[in-house]
């Protein structure tokens, strides 16, 4: 609905809106986009989960672990000590180097007289769930966009059943041939399967996927072409996502710091180091001769993003970053924020399992320093989610018993990591130097934050693997 009700119907002529082709549901179109990408890269799914090597290993170190418990902790507890030290030692390093090695100029935008380029049919992916209300934002997003309207390719994929969506979207205007898919149901219900459904209906050379809420800088596309064509051996380029905090709280205004730091100083840098790069959820454009190459998105992983740019790296496609974003609503309430955070995660254990199925694979495929540096990002991720709390909790404990002594090696990590922090918040463009120095001094409270979602993402991978936590969107945000 737009403004009092008024709808894009009620504003243009009816002949407007027959440009809105939807084809019959195809049973093996989806059937493949679920199962085709296990049955082509054995090993690289998540829809084995753990396999039967790495949980008999974890067995075996719990139980070796609970014996020298028993028999010597303090050998035990010295042995755990230094291993976490030194391990965030390196993860505390490796990010003050990325965050300072952050800029560069595969971020500037490219000279469009630089190039002469015959532009090519652009394919754009939109998984739909309950996206009724930002329908009239997507359809004028898309609209909006810089490139020949007659050469894009939209694909609005939509689960049976969401008859609100699916009134809404009759109720705009859309590029002319834009497709509504409507998928058969099957499992997993993920996004990825329904973005694997569209690509198998792609008429694009490249290919992009949007969410429903997406602000895309409307010359996004163009630059992606350029990039594409100045570069014929990149697979993929990622835009920069931005988190609009016009009128936000606290929270969403430390997602869109992270958000910040990660699109403008960690993804740069890793690209300029040509270092394995887990990709955001939206915004990513594709070769799509490369994209089908790896096999498309893994249906089974719930961050098919992080899952798709480690695959890049382990299969040799070059991947880099452009500089147009595109401007998303962060989660304002804090079940909002765990729900989303949670499958973050759960899909980052995902990933990380697969990879570690046949580490001596990997290191082959990425190079040593690729799967170190894969190890001190999406291993990092998780590793921070689990010891920010406790590491809080045992910082309280200290202050208040007189008998507790942190250390001064476990302090001075401690202060380490959130002097790295503080710069890697000064780094990133702001609009209120105050209020950013404000969330600078609550980061030691925002961190903690992701022990809970890591909770949950656990718990949910033991009972529902693949289960796809749907974040919702205040689009009056």
């Amino acid at each position: 609905m737009g403004a009092e009700g008024v709808t894009a119907r009620d504003r243009f002529p009816l002949h407007l809106f027959d440009n809105l082709a939807e084809p019959k549901p195809d049973p093996r179109l989806a059937e493949n986009a679920a199962e085709a990408f296990p049955a082509r890269f054995l090993g690289m799914s998540a829809k084995t989960g753990m396999a039967t090597d790495q949980a008999k290993l974890l067995r075996h170190l719990l139980a070796v672990s609970g014996v020298c418990g028993l028999v010597a902790p303090g050998w035990l507890l010295s042995i755990f000590g230094a291993v976490g030290i030194g391990v965030f030692a390196l993860m505390i390093l490796y990010r003050l180097g990325l965050v300072l090695f952050g800029p560069s100029s595969v971020h500037l935008l490219t000279n469009p007289a630089s190039l002469s380029l015959l532009l090519p049919t652009y394919t754009i992916l939109i998984a739909l769930k309950d996206e009724a209300a930002c329908m009239p934002q997507l359809a004028n997003s898309l609209m909006s966009l810089e490139y020949p309207r007659r050469l894009l390719d939209v694909k609005l994929l939509l689960e049976e059943g969401d008859h609100d969506t699916k009134n809404a979207i009759h109720e705009q205007i859309w590029p002319e041939g834009t497709e509504l898919l409507v998928l058969p149901p099957g499992q997993p219900q993920t996004k990825p399967r329904a973005l694997n459904y569209g690509l198998a209906r792609a008429r694009g050379a490249f290919v992009t996927v949007y969410d429903a809420e997406d602000r895309p800088n409307p010359g996004q596309l163009m630059e992606a072409a350029r990039r594409f064509a100045w570069d014929p051996q990149l697979a993929c380029v990622q835009a920069p996502l931005s988190g609009n905090v016009r009128g936000g709280g606290w929270l969403s205004r430390h997602w869109a710091l992270e958000y910040a730091i990660q699109f403008n100083r960690m993804m740069p840098a890793l690209a300029r180091l040509r270092m394995p790069i887990p990709l955001g959820g939206t915004s990513n454009h594709f070769r799509k001769a490369a994209l089908q190459a790896v096999g498309g998105w893994d249906a089974w992983n719930v961050t098919e993003d992080a899952d798709l740019g480690l695959r890049f790296a382990r299969l040799g496609k070059k991947v880099d970053v452009i500089a147009p974003p595109t401007v998303e609503t962060p989660p304002q309430q804090l079940d909002v924020w765990v729900g989303q955070r949670s499958r973050w995660l759960k899909g980052f254990i995902q990933t990380w399992l697969v990879l570690m199925r046949y580490p001596s694979t990997a290191i082959k495929e990425m190079g040593v320093l690729g799967f170190i540096s894969m190890q001190l990002t999406l291993g990092a991720s998780i590793l921070s989610a689990l010891v920010h709390l406790p590491w809080l909790v045992w910082c309280a404990v200290c202050l208040l018993v007189p008998d507790a002594n942190m250390g001064s090696v476990s302090l001075g990590m401690l202060a380490a990591s959130y002097a790295v922090g503080v710069i890697a918040a000064l780094t990133v463009p702001t609009s209120s130097f105050a209020v950013r120095l404000r969330d600078i001094l609550t980061i030691p409270f925002y961190w903690p934050l992701q022990f809970f979602a890591l909770m949950r993402a656990l718990y949910s991978l033991s009972r529902r693997p693949h289960f796809w936590v749907k974040t919702p969107h205040d689009m009056d945000a």
